[in-house]
């Protein structure tokens, strides 16, 4: 399979790197002063606040030149439309994976139904520089699984050899029958969460200000409560029902966690303005229509 990761931030940097180092046939696309960067020094990538920094020799791209079996598009929300137009003529399946609340028929209005997947990156970190700092594996960072699904959750051949291409590159990609679902319930938790890490000047800040959180929790509930479909996976839904008293401080626990930190919660650029605006928008325009 002729792998293309479109997007070479954080998460496609990693994802390309691992699927070379794992054997793939593996490009990744780059614009701007992103690709004359990897064009210079190559892939470099760096375990968290290690000083050593490994270089992958990742074949880089400026633009989808086609012959690709499967495009893994890896960028910000709000940065899809611009994508779309580049892939309507190239052919072959396209995995979105990436925070998403609009579901899959406007990215299958564009390049063609038959072609979408829906998922999300299990890969977290930092840039610095030119090198992409990820975050230290752990029990829990193991245990959470990189869902990917098509959007009429059926388990089709396709998705079981993507899924099979990520754990070939030591990601913990499962097959998730209700992505959709899973994509409205990530942005109904996320977007309350960055807008209030946004406000406090960080993760860490925001974990010293109680009333902040518990403030975030109460718009993660009204999030939750507008959806058309309960929550995926089921265990978020204790976010509705478990008694402040004890989600406020394991909230705050997470905020001030290794893997908070060096999850990008920290990053308040304006990209990340722009996505957790656009998320927020969608959540709204999928809450009337019910």
């Amino acid at each position: 399979m002729k792998l293309l990761v479109y997007g070479a931030g954080v998460c496609g940097t990693q994802f390309a790197a691992r699927m070379y180092e794992a054997g793939h046939d593996v490009s990744l696309l780059a614009r701007g002063e992103r690709l004359a960067a990897l064009r210079r020094h190559g892939v470099q990538l760096a375990e968290q606040d290690s000083p050593a920094v490994g270089r992958i020799p990742v074949p880089v791209v400026g633009h989808p030149d086609g012959g690709y079996d499967l495009t893994v598009v890896v960028v910000r929300s709000h940065q899809v439309d611009a994508v779309l137009k580049s892939l309507a003529r190239v052919e072959g399946d396209v995995l979105f994976l990436h925070a998403w609340a609009a579901g899959a028929h406007p990215l299958g209005e564009v390049i063609g139904h038959g072609r979408v997947l829906l998922g999300f990156p299990a890969a977290g970190g930092t840039m610095d520089g030119d090198v992409v700092r990820y975050r230290r594996s752990s029990f829990l960072t193991r245990r959470v699984a990189m869902p990917i699904g098509e959007p009429d959750g059926r388990t089709t051949p396709r998705l079981e050899r993507i899924v099979e291409a990520f754990r070939t590159a030591g990601f913990n990609a499962e097959a998730e029958p209700r992505m959709d679902a899973w994509l409205r319930t990530h942005a109904a938790f996320t977007v309350p969460l960055g807008q209030a890490v946004l406000a406090a000047g960080g993760p860490v800040r925001l974990a010293g200000d109680p009333e902040a959180v518990r403030g975030m929790l109460h718009s993660v509930r009204r999030n939750l409560d507008a959806l058309a479909t309960p929550p995926v996976p089921r265990a978020l839904a204790a976010l509705r029902t478990l008694p402040e008293g004890l989600l406020v401080p394991v909230l705050r626990r997470f905020l001030r966690s290794p893997t908070a930190v060096h999850s990008g919660l920290s990053d308040a650029s304006p990209a990340t303005v722009a996505e957790l605006d656009l998320l927020a928008e969608q959540l709204r325009a999928g809450a009337g229509a019910r």
